[in-house]
């Protein structure tokens, strides 16, 4: 058995005791050590978190270019293994944004400049802001720089698009400013006061400012009068309503009176946008339209057809006079403007309608006609009437009816048939050869064409063309050219609608003429009529009438010569009458003056006969002296001549001026000379209390003289004859009127000045002589 001292026991119990404490302390220590380290590491963890799923990304770059950074920048980067320094990265991104970012760098680690910069990785469209700065002291990266990596791609992209935006909206708003200065109709703008703050070059035409500025300054208005019911009144309506206002009020632009059409609209600011639309000639136009529209309908009533209008809401707002007669329909009951189907029942109770089994269906039918997309045609038959009925609907909504009564054309059509066949047998049965040609072909022909011709039936059955006909026809011919005028005749009437002939000889000596009559089908019709019996007869004549030409200037000469050899005997008789009547010889008894005076009148008659005789036969061939001829001044000379006549023969002879007869160019003695023969005419053929007219007028291209009368007029056969010379003896001798020779004189005188005479008349109504003289 050991033994411990007291003093042993006692340090040893001091040793314990230490110890003790020591471990409790040590114990004590380490719990708190581990409680702090599982801290950090909860704070660590929470960090690693928050830098995960940062939307930055962090990167340190020492000193020495080496660099630390995470998988998901370098993922950013495009790099597959993580960089070790700067290099690398630099590589991953676009070569320009790399130099930018190593000068970046180098300024930021030397001068310690932060910095903000946008770069790109090589083959990606990812965007990335670099923000940059020397790394702080916690960093422990001594002359380092932390750089800050943003993805800014979906930022960049709506950047971009809102820069396309508000480019697109700039030049919206450009294109719209520029339009609106560029309207032609003035445009404004108004503020919540309702003040002009805006006007466009229009605008300023309109009112005659200066400019816009000076326009808004002096708020000049558009229309006058800006009270009550005025453009202002109109604006303030859709200020406070919040809905778009239109007023037509009148204005005065360019000193001219105009109507414009004031468009107010309201704008989310509070003011409000207007324009005026210059509807002065829509105005017009719409009275315009409405008078056509009643120029229309008064055109309608009086076409054959019949014509009913329905509105939009189908009722009848409008049927002409044949529509009512046709079916019966009274004005008192259209005036209600019944609707469609209560027309179509007024018509079937009129027995105006084809029979039908189910109504109802068939008036539904014609109900759709409203809406059909187009125009509906059917016939009705309507008893022994047959009716073409077309529907067609109206672009404003509505239907037009068009009833056209087709019976009579049916008829026609019939009947066409019937003389398609009385042509052909009519063709067959005439002694003329007849052929018809078209399209260039031989058509139809008869057994007089074949066999006057010669051609075979084979031939003629081919329908030959023009050219080949006229081929087969010129050796039959005296002169086998004259072939072809025979398909210029054809051409002529079947192309250019022309009626023409000629004549041909065939080479046995037959002679026959030709004629090409246009059809109204637009075919030609040639025919061909035997003339040889004709010709010769012409011949014969041609033969005569040359003789009598010669015999008749034989005659004139005679006549011409023998009115000279008249005078001198007539003078002397004329000198010795009027010696007798004067008492040379001695005084007269009372029957002695008398025969003396009937001496001297017959003398006077002979001499004017023997002056008209040498006229007529001394002008045939002689130029006229050619001058300014006053026509209101030769008639007065004629009629102051023929007045004696007539005054002794109470007549009332009467002069009327138009005012329009100016001059012409001519003989002025002829042209006194031809209405002083109308006036003889006149006077001599009018019983005693008659009257006889002289009218005188003209236009830029004739002047025209009129002589009519009220005398006991002439027969056909005197009129036919009453221009001839020759004709005189046998007209008297008939016992009508005696003419003498002032009409042939007359005639001759204005044919000779190029004019025209006619003569009207008809028996027991007088008798009108018209005499028209070219100005030239």
């Amino acid at each position: 058995m050991i033994e411990i001292s007291t003093s042993a026991a006692a340090l040893a119990g001091a040793v314990l005791a230490f110890l003790v404490v020591a471990a409790t302390w040590a114990l004590a220590a380490g719990l708190r050590a581990r409680s702090g380290a599982r801290a950090m590491q909860d704070a660590n963890s929470r960090l690693q978190a928050l830098a995960k799923g940062s939307p930055a990304q962090a990167m340190v770059i020492r000193s020495d270019g080496r660099v630390e950074l995470s998988r998901k920048l370098s993922d950013w980067l495009g790099k597959a293994d993580l960089p070790i320094d700067l290099s690398e990265v630099s590589e991953a991104l676009v070569p320009e944004d790399a130099a930018a970012l190593n000068a970046q760098v180098t300024a930021a680690q030397k001068a310690a400049r932060p910095f903000s910069l946008s770069v790109r990785a090589k083959g990606s469209e990812r965007a990335l802001l670099v923000i940059g700065d020397r790394a702080a002291d916690a960093v422990r990266a001594p002359g380092g720089t932390v750089l800050w990596f943003l993805d800014t791609t979906e930022s960049q992209d709506e950047i971009s698009r809102l820069q396309r935006d508000s480019g697109r909206l700039r030049n919206a708003f450009d294109a719209l400013t520029s339009l609106i200065e560029a309207a032609p109709m003035p445009m404004w703008y108004r503020g919540p006061d309702l003040r002009l703050l805006m006007v466009n070059t229009a605008y300023v035409r309109a009112v005659e400012g200066e400019d816009a500025e000076d326009t808004v300054e002096r708020g000049l208005e558009l229309v006058e009068g800006a009270g009550l019911g005025g453009p202002l009144a109109n604006a303030a309506i859709a200020r406070d309503t919040g809905e778009p206002q239109t007023a037509a009020m009148p204005a005065t632009i360019g000193g001219a009176r105009r109507m414009l059409r004031l468009h107010d609209v309201p704008l989310p600011t509070g003011g409000v946008a207007g324009f005026a639309v210059d509807i002065e000639e829509l105005e017009q136009l719409r009275g315009g339209m409405k008078r056509f529209g009643e120029a229309q309908r008064a055109m309608l009533d009086r076409i054959s057809a019949a014509v009913a209008q329905f509105g939009p809401d189908r009722s009848l707002v409008f049927c002409n006079q044949p529509f009512r007669r046709i079916f019966a329909m009274k004005n008192e009951w259209l005036a209600d403007r019944p609707e469609f189907d209560r027309v179509l029942e007024r018509m079937r109770e009129a027995n105006r309608l084809p029979e039908m089994r189910d109504f109802p269906a068939w008036k539904a039918e014609r109900r759709d006609w409203f809406t059909a997309p187009d125009a509906v045609e059917e016939t009705w038959t309507v008893g022994s009437a047959h009716l073409r009925v077309v529907g067609q609907p109206l672009p404003e909504g509505g239907l037009l009816l068009i009833f056209e009564d087709r019976t009579q054309q049916l008829e026609l059509q019939r009947e066409h048939g019937e003389m398609q066949a009385v042509r052909t047998a009519t063709l067959e049965s005439l002694s003329e050869a007849v052929a018809v040609f078209g399209k260039g072909r031989l058509q139809l022909w008869n057994r007089k064409f074949s066999g006057l011709w010669g051609f075979e039936d084979g031939f003629l059955d081919g329908h030959p063309q023009i050219v080949a006909l006229t081929k087969a026809a010129g050796p039959r011919l005296t002169r086998p050219q004259q072939a072809e005028v025979i398909g210029d005749l054809i051409r002529s009437a079947a192309k250019d609608r022309q009626q023409r002939g000629s004549s041909i000889q065939f080479a046995d000596g037959r002679w026959y003429d030709i004629a090409a009559v246009p059809l109204p089908d637009g075919n030609a019709l040639l025919t061909m009529l035997d003339t040889s019996d004709r010709h010769r007869v012409e011949r014969a004549l041609r033969d005569r009438n040359e003789a009598l030409e010669a015999a008749d200037r034989v005659k004139t000469a005679f006549v011409a010569n023998m009115s000279y050899e008249l005078r001198t005997p007539l003078t002397s008789i004329k000198g010795f009458a009027e010696m007798l009547h004067g008492g040379f010889a001695g005084k007269l008894s009372e029957s002695g003056e008398e025969y003396a005076e009937a001496i001297l009148v017959s003398v006077d008659r002979l001499g004017a006969l023997i002056d008209d005789v040498l006229d007529l036969t001394g002008s045939e061939g002689k130029p006229l002296d050619r001058e300014t001829v006053d026509m209101e001044l030769a008639a007065h000379n004629a009629a102051e001549l023929v007045a004696p006549l007539a005054k002794a023969r109470g007549i009332d002879l009467a002069v009327e001026m138009a005012g329009t007869a100016g001059s012409v160019t001519g003989d002025p003695k002829r042209i006194r000379q031809i209405i002083e023969h109308l006036l003889r005419h006149a006077v001599s053929g009018t019983p005693e209390q008659g009257r006889v007219l002289l009218h005188l007028d003209g236009n830029q291209r004739v002047a025209r003289v009129i002589v009519s009368d009220d005398g006991p007029g002439m027969s056909d056969e005197a009129q036919a004859r009453a221009f001839d010379r020759f004709a005189q003896a046998d007209i008297a001798r008939s016992g009508e009127r005696a003419l003498g020779l002032g009409l042939p004189l007359a005639k001759q005188f204005v044919e000779a000045h190029g004019g025209k005479i006619a003569l009207i008349s008809e028996p027991g109504e007088g008798t009108l002589v018209t005499v028209e003289l070219p100005r030239g």
